[in-house]
């Protein structure tokens, strides 16, 4: 992934599940979003890692993630 690739995928996934509302959104499944979401935060906290920054605090607060995102991370779905 390009450089900047892993931030730009965590914000498009949560402002999808930001953008998410019952009566608007026929067919698109909240769980999915939620899922997608902590997929992506997953990877950018993994590459974050990788570049020896292992205090994710400012990112959670940059980019707002919800704590039912924060649940999710690092869980693998069947």
């Amino acid at each position: 992934m390009r450089p900047g690739g892993h931030g730009r995928k965590a914000e498009a996934a949560l402002a999808d599940l930001a953008a998410w509302e019952v009566d608007s959104s026929p067919g698109i499944d909240r769980e999915t979003l939620v899922n997608n979401a902590a997929d992506a935060v997953w990877s950018l906290f993994v590459q974050r890692q990788i570049c020896g920054l292992h205090n994710n605090r400012d990112v959670v607060l940059r980019y707002g993630i919800p704590n039912e995102v924060l649940a999710r991370l690092g869980v693998v779905r069947r």
